[in-house]
């Protein structure tokens, strides 16, 4: 099961011991009504309100304090009544209460037709004392206290609001005064009221933000607003959004004002099943189940009004048991909105990211299974909440990364594996274990992953992660996938996407969520995909830097600072463990490398991880011997990590070619070693040829594999190496080089002074003393091409000239 559900509250469990020891034990027997004890509000400071039946049938009214752990007991009525909604401001001094009093038939039989069939009434209840009507209607009301400052202990105002099924929601300020140890309400006449909304047909009530959105039907579409109410008691429209939702029901749902318990849930196909969720990165969605005039097919659509378009589903479900189906449930996971149809599936819909179809996860059968939920009454009160109606029962949700970890191991498609990945290594709180254990999934589904390259997933994704964490509005600029696009489908639902307008924002010097939607809004208009990063933009970058060191201008202040950056990142190298220095990476200096450094840690994991998996040793570098099995797996997986990374034009740690080159050399044939060499797979550094031509010794068949390197070494890399291959071929290979470079310096030039002798007993081959008598004069001008090398000299090129000669005479030279 993907989504794992902790039990915050239970009735059972946290109010049944409670009642049973105060001799309630009436309310604890469901056989003959379900609604005996069930939750009937969630405040916003953790208090949960429920009700039930004492031994008289009289309705009671208790408060569970998630926090302390506490039960209280806060009203009682002597009769049996249906409490509708109920609210107790944060000082727990005032309850707003509203009850249907008798049912139409109960009226008619009762002759009551004169007496109203609602009751609101706000209550003192610190201690109990007097009662208060608010309304006395046909009409339901529902109740909800305002909680605008956050552990507020004392205060002489309270604020209620008060949503009527006539359409219209309005807010009531009450004053309040401490009399004779009494908190009573002051206000001797009607209170004093001011009108929210009028015309709605939806509401949904945030507790965490006090915020109030809600839907007026306008022609043929409807209009979303959101009303925001601020400490000092004071409310604005702050947002408005035209929804393309066709409304057949006129009646009036509300949403988190108060919760029925199972049996009452009157569910109908025209009834208007709808959310609204954010998100604390400033995502704002719309989640609605259509009608469908289809047998067995179900319809939903998710509005990301912070991204300016909406994607429609639609799901013909596998099996049919229309009995038991009841309305999608949609819940609210902050980085995810989930839409869960028990039984049938469970989809989770990226917010972030809704733009690719393959970071949204669908799941059928055991894989959408939530363990413990029923059929029934699936609300999300608050963000990463459940409340299940039906028991009781407040759950904490989140993502398993156990079971997102079975599945991703599991799935066969690029889409699954893709939507776990990402949700493993950006919602789900990474430990080291969980990356370790991705990493060695990478490793083993390199070649099973068609459509998208695992390792530049996990690199561009961990770095965003990191990244966006650390710093406010990076998630706009950095890249969160190495696609570009997904012209793949969901098995199981087909999608289609419509460009919707982007709502209209009033607000002045609004921090928070309102600000981040904002700047989310601004994003979508103004810059994607214009400013999102692309690897061009780097991949020109560094060609514009290898230019600069080709015409020596390193001294600009330009290449200056990203040196300087480049060295605080690589001072971090000395930082990592013991245990991080199980993989060998040198400590060299390559300028291009150094240049360009953001990824080193990470890409210095993924070689720990698949280091420790093969159970590897920290020192291979053994010329003479050739690679193992496992050698030659971490080669292929190190070629792969550089593809992806050339892919991205992003940078490997110090060492890594050099490591690379050393397990080529040991797993591969001297073709192939060769073919990866000329086609640039392989890189030639100092280090690995140093210790190669150093170690080997010169069978014919190392001479071969020394000589094919040496030719192959770019000009100045080889003037260092060279020297350390004791060898007639390396020495006439320096001759050659030698005697170039010095002609190329002459040009054209003749030499003006006599030729002097430079062998006390001169050799008797006039073409050899021509010319080395023309480098002695050349050398006299000050040309050295070889300064570091002392001993490449004339002299040099003499003797390896005889000596090559004599060798292909066949004679011995002395």
């Amino acid at each position: 099961m993907l989504l794992h559900l902790a039990a915050e509250f239970d009735l059972q469990r946290d109010v049944g011991p409670w009642l049973a020891e105060r001799g309630w034990a009436a309310a604890l027997d469901t056989s003959e009504n379900s609604s005996a004890l069930h939750v009937v509000n969630v405040e916003r400071n953790g208090k949960i309100i429920y009700t039930w039946k004492g031994n008289q049938r009289e309705t009671h009214i208790g408060l569970y304090d998630l926090q302390t752990k506490e039960n209280e007991h806060l009203y009682m009525f002597e009769r049996d009544l249906r409490i509708i909604s109920c609210s107790v401001n944060s000082e727990r001094t005032l309850l707003a209460v509203s009850f249907r009093q008798y049912t139409e038939e109960e009226r008619v039989s009762r002759l009551l037709q004169s007496v109203s069939k609602y009751l609101t009434l706000l209550i003192e209840i610190h201690p109990i004392n007097n009662v208060r009507v608010l309304k006395a209607v046909d009409s339901c009301v529902r109740v909800q206290f305002l909680y605008p400052v956050e552990g507020r202990n004392t205060s002489t105002e309270s604020r209620l609001l008060l949503v009527s099924e006539d359409k219209y929601i309005e807010q009531f300020d009450i004053c309040v005064a401490v009399e004779e140890h009494k908190v009573v309400i002051q206000n001797s006449g009607q209170l004093p009221r001011a009108r929210v909304a009028d015309d709605l047909i939806w509401a949904q009530w945030d507790m965490t933000e006090q915020r109030l959105f809600y839907i007026v039907p306008k022609e043929s579409r409807c209009t979303l607003k959101c009303v925001q109410f601020y400490p000092d008691g004071s409310f604005n429209s702050i947002l408005e959004s035209h929804l393309d939702i066709s409304v057949t029901d006129t009646r009036v749902k509300l949403v988190n004002f108060g919760y029925d318990d199972c049996q009452d849930q009157d569910v109908t196909s025209t009834s208007l099943n709808l959310r609204v969720f954010t998100s604390k990165a400033g995502g704002l969605c719309v989640c609605c189940s259509l009608a469908s005039d289809i047998p067995d097919v179900i319809i939903y659509s998710i509005y990301f009004l912070h991204k300016g378009y909406s994607k429609t589903f639609t799901v013909s479900l596998e099996r049919t048991a229309s009995h038991q189906l009841k309305e999608v449930a949609f819940l609210n996971l902050d980085y995810y909105v989930a839409a869960y149809l028990p039984g049938q599936f469970l989809h989770l819909l990226n917010i972030q990211h809704p733009d690719l179809l393959c970071y949204s996860l669908f799941l059928t059968g055991e894989d959408a299974r939530i363990d413990t939920l029923q059929n029934g009454s699936i609300q999300s009160p608050l963000m990463s909440t459940i409340l299940d109606g039906c028991i009781g029962r407040i759950y904490a949700v989140s993502i398993s990364d156990s079971a997102l970890l079975e599945f991703l191991q599991k799935s066969k498609r690029d889409s699954e594996r893709l939507a776990a990945l990402h949700c493993a290594l950006l919602c789900v709180r990474s430990t080291a274990d969980l990356e370790m254990k991705i990493i060695c999934w990478i490793s083993e589904n390199l070649s099973t992953c068609h459509s998208f390259d695992p390792i530049q997933e996990f690199i561009v994704a961990s770095l965003y992660s990191r990244m966006c964490s650390e710093t406010h509005n990076l998630d706009k600029l950095l890249p969160y996938t190495s696609l570009l696009d997904w012209i793949g489908v969901i098995p199981g639902a087909v999608c289609t996407t419509d460009i919707i307008s982007l709502p209209v924002l009033e607000f002045q010097n609004s921090k928070g969520f309102w600000e981040k939607l904002n700047s989310n809004l601004e994003s979508v208009k103004y810059a994607e995909p214009h400013l999102h990063y692309h690897s061009n933009v780097l991949r020109r970058e560094w060609q514009n830097l290898s230019e600069e060191q080709k015409e020596e201008r390193r001294t600009t202040t330009y290449l200056r600072n990203i040196f300087e950056n480049a060295k605080k990142v690589l001072s971090h190298l000395d930082t990592w463990d013991s245990e991080e220095r199980l993989v060998p990476l040198f400590q060299e200096e390559d300028y291009q490398q150094q240049l360009l450094m953001g990824l080193l840690n990470l890409v210095h994991r993924i070689m720990k991880e698949v280091w420790k998996r093969y159970r590897l040793h920290s020192c291979i570098f053994c010329f003479d011997e050739r690679g193992s099995a496992a050698e030659f797996a971490v080669f292929h997986i190190m070629s792969r990590i550089l593809e992806a990374t050339n892919g991205m034009c992003m940078p490997l740690p110090p060492g890594f070619h050099t490591l690379h080159l050393g397990l080529g050399v040991r797993c591969l044939p001297l073709h192939t070693l060769l073919h990866y060499i000329d086609n640039g797979v392989l890189h030639l550094t100092e280090t690995c040829v140093r210790k190669l031509l150093k170690d080997l010794d010169d069978t014919e068949k190392n001479e071969k594999l020394k000589f094919s390197i040496v030719t192959r070494l770019p000009e100045a890399l080889g003037q260092k190496v060279r020297q350390f291959w004791n060898h007639p071929i390396n020495a006439n290979l320096i001759a050659r080089k030698y005697v170039k470079l010095l002609l190329e310096k002459l040009g054209s030039r003749q030499c003006s002074r006599p030729i002097s002798e430079r062998r006390p007993v001169p050799v008797e081959f006039l073409p050899l003393n021509y010319l080395t008598n023309m480098l002695a004069e050349i050398e006299n001008q000050g040309v050295h091409p070889y300064e570091k090398q002392d001993h490449v000299n004339v002299r040099f090129v003499e003797e390896a000239a005889l000596k090559h000669t004599m060798m292909l005479l066949g004679l011995k030279y002395s």
